[in-house]
C-alpha cells in the first residue's frame, strides 16, 4: 500500500494540537459549541488562505471534494456554509492571534542563529469586516451586497 500525505496534510501537521487545545482552554473558545470544533474551524480557515479562496461558498466547496480525505486533516467532515459563517462571527479571534504568535516563534526558533526571521514577501491577513467608507466610495459594492443577501 502506497502512503503519502498532500501538502495541505503535511503543513496541518506542523501544528502542535496540544498547545492548539491550550489556547483553546485559554480563550475559551468552544464554550456553547456544538459539534464544531475549533480545530475544524483552524483548517477551514487554513484552506481558505492557502487556496486563495474568495467565499465561504468556495472554501467548504474545496473541503468538501476532497472526498472522504479531510479526516486525514483531523476533521470529522466538510463544514456548511452557515456552520463557518456562525464560527466565524462568535469564534474568539484572540486565539488565532496567539496561534499566529506561537507559529512565528516556532519559525524563529527554527531559523539558523546567525541570522535574525524575517518574512520575505509582505505578510497578508484575513478581515470580513465591512467598512461604510468603502461602500460610500463605491455604491454599486452597496447594491451588491443588499442583492446577496436578498438572495441568500
Amino acid at each position: 500500500m502506497v502512503r503519502c500525505a498532500s501538502l495541505f496534510s503535511q503543513l496541518v501537521a506542523l501544528f502542535n494540537r496540544g498547545h492548539f487545545y491550550q489556547l483553546v482552554r485559554k480563550h475559551r473558545a468552544e464554550h456553547y459549541s456544538k459539534g464544531y470544533s475549533s480545530w475544524d474551524h483552524f483548517v477551514a480557515m487554513l484552506f481558505c488562505q492557502l487556496a486563495q479562496a474568495k467565499s465561504l461558498r468556495e472554501t467548504c466547496g474545496g473541503l468538501a471534494c476532497t472526498m472522504g480525505k479531510v479526516r486525514h486533516l483531523g476533521m470529522k467532515e466538510p463544514p456548511n456554509e452557515s456552520t463557518l459563517s456562525y464560527a466565524n462571527t462568535h469564534r474568539p479571534w484572540g486565539m488565532f492571534r496567539d496561534l499566529f504568535y506561537e507559529t512565528v516563534n516556532m519559525c524563529k526558533t527554527a531559523a539558523p542563529k546567525n541570522r535574525k526571521f524575517l518574512f520575505r514577501n509582505k505578510l497578508l491577513s484575513l478581515d470580513a469586516t465591512t467598512l461604510s467608507l468603502c461602500l460610500a466610495l463605491f455604491p454599486w459594492a452597496e447594491f451588491r451586497q443588499k442583492q446577496d443577501t436578498v438572495f441568500s
